[in-house]
């Protein structure tokens, strides 16, 4: 009898037990089936003003947090989720997983009873289940698989992860369970999967977009399983979402409507914010947040983020191949004072291309002392007594950056070079420096809270014309990352990680500049808002009063 009762109580309370075997042996979460969805949602629209229109709405294809935003995090779910306040890895599509002890097969055990998006250009006739994992993965994954042949694009995160050579199985083993098994350990496996590319797709949906013939319509015109549903979209003018009235989490869902505004001008973004045409907007102008503090409709909430402000040297132009070029560019930059002007000191200079919020470095640093004289020095020993020229690209979703952008103008000229700053659309400017046709690009990066996803995917020879806007490649730095990857234990892996990072110290690749902290102002009507670390606008749970 005491026996059922406690068992009761079990049942009751939806208690999680968790199971960590030591070296990551085995991993269970157990959680309870979901509650049933609201009945009907609050009949309220949400009114965001992002910064720039989607690339992609695909998010395996995605590359900016824009797209993260739009897609990934507002339409779909992964397997496994980030914690929406803290740097850790939860149950997401998958209620609990094992990994062997050899640390080569990962088994993901799924929810049951989550549905895909009802909406006007497919409904679906079945929940989601292993089939939609093995469409997911197996098209980033197999050359030869028929939607990939169909749609012919690539999947840089996946690929740059080296997923595409590491996993060597994705097997459905019954219809709520699926087993990756890799060729070799890869410690940041898991984390991996709780970022925007490893976003669960509707095999259902595929094949009837294989069917009609429109399969880049999957990039379109997206369905998923997340707290909105895409409705339709209107190029640089709007997005517009409903809320899911089926999804596994209700809680999550405040809102009948969501809609993205797309308005470039962050001026006009906090105008708008003011008048009530906006609840929520993204990047407001540092120069305001005083303002925005002071004003009684309006509220900042921020966060330090996993952001990384930095300026890359293209190593495929001359004379950045230079390491004394490089070196002499960097120390003729007064990086504190771009922190305190260009970024209000609302950040700190990076002294390491890895963010500072997780991961303090206790050892030499990639930024030189400021010294304009040293500067010149290492100008004319490169063989530029007169100086150089060159072009320093940007984009215009911040206004800080194009304050930095013209400090260091105005810094290198002081040692001889003139730099020409271009400004490019978003879209334009990320396909052409990819292509590597800059010269220096003052670009960011937000990252995950693993090393890896610094070094790695910033650095490595495989992210050329990619995230590497360096164009640099070193094959012992890549030796390091590669072994990194393949360590399981803590201590080992962050000495490899720190083995790399003196080689990046040493060739200067890049400048870091500034790890800042992310403002996004709401309306004091706005519930629940909460800025999120990997810098995605999150929607999940946030309502109106």
């Amino acid at each position: 009898m005491e026996k059922n009762n406690w068992m009761r109580i079990l049942y009751s309370r939806a208690l999680i037990f968790v199971f960590m075997a030591l070296r990551l042996t085995v991993l269970f979460v157990f959680i309870l089936p979901s509650r049933p969805a609201y009945a009907a949602l609050p009949n309220k629209t949400l009114l965001y003003c992002s910064e720039a229109s989607p690339r992609s709405f695909d998010p395996s294809q995605a590359g900016a947090p824009v797209e993260y935003t739009a897609s990934a995090f507002t339409v779909h779910n992964r397997l496994v989720e980030f914690d929406r306040d803290a740097m850790k890895i939860g149950p997401g599509l998958a209620t609990h997983w094992e990994i062997s002890a050899d640390g080569l097969r990962y088994t993901f055990y799924l929810r049951r009873g989550v549905k895909f998006h009802t909406t006007s250009f497919f409904k679906p006739t079945r929940d989601f289940n292993a089939d939609d994992v093995l469409f997911t993965f197996g098209r980033m994954h197999d050359p030869q698989h028929p939607f990939r042949k169909a749609y012919p694009v690539s999947f840089p995160y996946f690929t740059n992860l080296s997923l595409d050579k590491e996993i060597i199985e994705i097997k459905k083993l019954d219809d709520y369970a699926v087993r990756f098994t890799l060729k070799s350990v890869n410690a940041p496996f898991l984390m991996n999967l709780g970022l925007g590319f490893a976003s669960i797709l509707s095999a259902e949906y595929g094949a009837q977009l294989l069917k009609t013939g429109r399969a880049a319509d999957i990039n379109q015109r997206p369905v998923g399983t997340g707290p909105f549903i895409f409705n339709d979209y209107t190029k640089d003018v709007s997005i517009r979402f409903d809320g899911n009235p089926n999804y596994w989490k209700p809680e999550d869902v405040q809102v009948a409507k969501l809609v993205f505004l797309i308005t470039p001008d962050p001026a006009l973004r906090l105008q708008k914010l003011k008048k009530k045409e906006c609840h929520v907007i993204n990047y407001p102008n540092l120069d305001d947040l005083d303002a925005i503090k002071s004003d009684p409709n309006l509220r900042l909430p921020s966060r330090p983020a996993l952001i990384l402000h930095y300026l890359a040297y293209n190593m495929s132009h001359q004379p950045f191949d230079n390491i004394l070029v490089r070196r002499a560019l960097d120390m003729a930059i007064n990086k504190d004072s771009i922190n305190q002007v260009a970024f209000r000191g609302t950040g700190q200079v990076a002294e390491i291309p890895i963010s500072s919020v997780f991961w303090k470095h206790d050892g030499p640093h990639a930024n030189r002392a400021y010294n304009m004289q040293k500067a010149k020095d290492l100008l004319v020993e490169a063989g530029y007594p007169n100086g150089l020229k060159l072009s320093l690209w940007i984009n215009p979703l911040h206004k800080s950056r194009e304050v930095a952008a013209e400090m260091i103008q105005a810094d290198w000229r002081k040692i001889g070079v003139e730099a020409k700053i271009r400004l490019y659309e978003w879209g334009e400017y990320i396909r052409r420096a990819r292509a590597g046709e800059h010269d220096v690009v003052l670009t960011g990066w937000t990252g995950s809270p693993d090393l890896d996803d610094w070094l790695g995917v910033l650095l490595t020879c495989g992210e050329r014309n990619n995230n590497n806007f360096a164009q640099w490649c070193n094959p012992s730095f890549d030796g390091y990352i590669k072994q990194a990857r393949a360590t399981i234990n803590p201590i080992q892996r962050e000495n490899l990680y720190k083995e790399a990072l003196q080689i990046f110290i040493l060739e200067q690749p890049f400048t870091p500049l500034t790890h800042v902290a992310v403002y996004q102002a709401t309306r004091k009507e706005v519930t629940n808002f909460k800025v999120n670390y990997l810098t995605a606008v999150l929607f999940t749970g946030v309502g109106l009063e």
